[in-house]
């Protein structure tokens, strides 16, 4: 059941326990906005709001089950613009808020939700063993109980896998399988994040390097007459953020301990501009020194490009001005801004405000230097 909330956009909403279905004609009706907050590398969040009359059934759907609270519920938003659909969020319910107007005789009732890591974070499994399993292979394991769910694993090996001899040490798991996920991502200098898509009930876990390029969104245009397409668009340069990482490598012949700098450019965060502004900060990380060199390295280059990027913008948009969804994760160009801001940046996060016709988005853009190094960035998406 689709509901038209302007053309050519629709809006799709899919309900269930696990297997989400379309949802019927009158809780569609009742949707009066949609809030979406998709993170780069933290958990994404979701609002739903409807209106209710006192008699709805959506009060017993959403809030009762025989006098008890309802199970695990899933929400799937699937947005098609252009005849495309691209899943907007994969998640549950955490708790919804009833508000009641007696003057009206009707209620709002909000869903909040996050996505499909809430199912992740439900049950502490502390000494859970892995014997003789890297740490890739562990999220491996971990993963494949979310089949269900319809997660599909995009796991990166480790640069340098560190086996435990069972007779030794058996890895145990320390928290809920979220945590000991994210754990293992951070030892390895990797991050972990749940991608919806592309097709609803299906959800790409990534776990690997965090990696800024690839095929650029559409450019937003600013200060381009009859060409802009962006609502709002500021920027903030910050080079006093930037950290210059210090690991540090123990020789395992002598002992000694060697102190090594990461630089802010490396080849899982290339430079997106010219003039990149040199660290005034220095940060020993000393607890690499119990590393081995390539994961010490991979930790250090992870904290240089979590702390390069200086340049930041925020800003707001139409989708229906724009052409199509802005999606954080991915790169995308600015043109007009000037000499100094314009070329392609790093969707850090993007906010989704939906409303009867209308779908704005608010963003949050990020990159490492000043300056375009392109003679001109994508105006179309590909």
């Amino acid at each position: 059941m689709e509901d038209a909330l302007g053309s050519p956009l629709y809006l799709t909403l899919m309900v269930g326990p696990v297997e989400a279905v379309p949802a019927p004609k009158p809780v569609m009706d009742a949707l009066t906005s949609v809030e979406v907050t998709i993170s780069a590398t933290g958990t994404s969040g979701f609002q739903l709001s409807f209106t209710l009359a006192n008699n709805s059934p959506l009060q017993t759907v959403f809030l009762l089950a025989a006098g008890a609270p309802l199970p695990l519920i899933r929400i799937i938003l699937v947005a098609t613009f252009g005849g495309l659909p691209q899943v907007v969020i994969d998640g549950v319910a955490k708790h919804t808020e009833l508000v009641p107007d007696a003057m009206q005789g009707s209620s709002k009732l909000v869903v909040t939700g996050e996505d499909l890591t809430a199912v992740m974070d439900l049950v502490d499994l502390s000494g859970l063993p892995y014997p003789a399993l890297t740490p890739d292979l562990r999220v491996l394991a971990i993963l494949a109980k979310y089949a269900v769910f319809g997660i599909i694993p995009e796991v990166v090996p480790v640069i340098t896998p560190d086996v435990e001899v069972p007779v030794d040490k058996i890895p145990t798991q320390k928290g809920t399988d979220l945590a000991y996920i994210r754990q293992l991502a951070r030892d390895a200098g990797y991050v972990f994040y749940l991608e919806p898509g592309p097709l609803p009930g299906t959800t790409q876990a990534y776990w690997g390097p965090e990696l800024k390029m690839g095929v650029p969104q559409p450019a937003l245009n600013v200060n381009m007459d009859a060409w802009t397409n962006v609502e709002s668009l500021n920027f903030r340069y910050e080079p006093q953020n930037a950290v210059l990482p210090l690991v540090f490598i123990q020789d395992q012949t002598t002992k000694a301990v060697l102190p090594l700098p990461i630089p802010p450019i490396t080849p899982l965060n290339p430079p997106l501009g010219v003039a990149v502004p040199v660290p005034q900060k220095i940060e020993e990380l000393k607890d690499t020194a119990k590393l081995s060199p390539a994961q010490a390295i991979m930790v250090g280059m992870a904290r240089a490009s979590e702390t390069a990027d200086v340049v930041s913008a925020v800003g707001t948009l139409d989708v229906l001005r724009y052409g199509q969804i802005l999606k954080a994760r991915q790169l995308v160009g600015i043109r007009g801004a000037g000499l100094a801001f314009d070329g392609l940046y790093y969707v850090e996060s993007a906010k989704h405000q939906i409303r009867l016709g209308e779908y704005k988005q608010s963003f949050t853009l990020k990159r490492n230097a000043l300056v375009s190094n392109l003679p001109a960035v994508p105006t179309v998406g590909f």
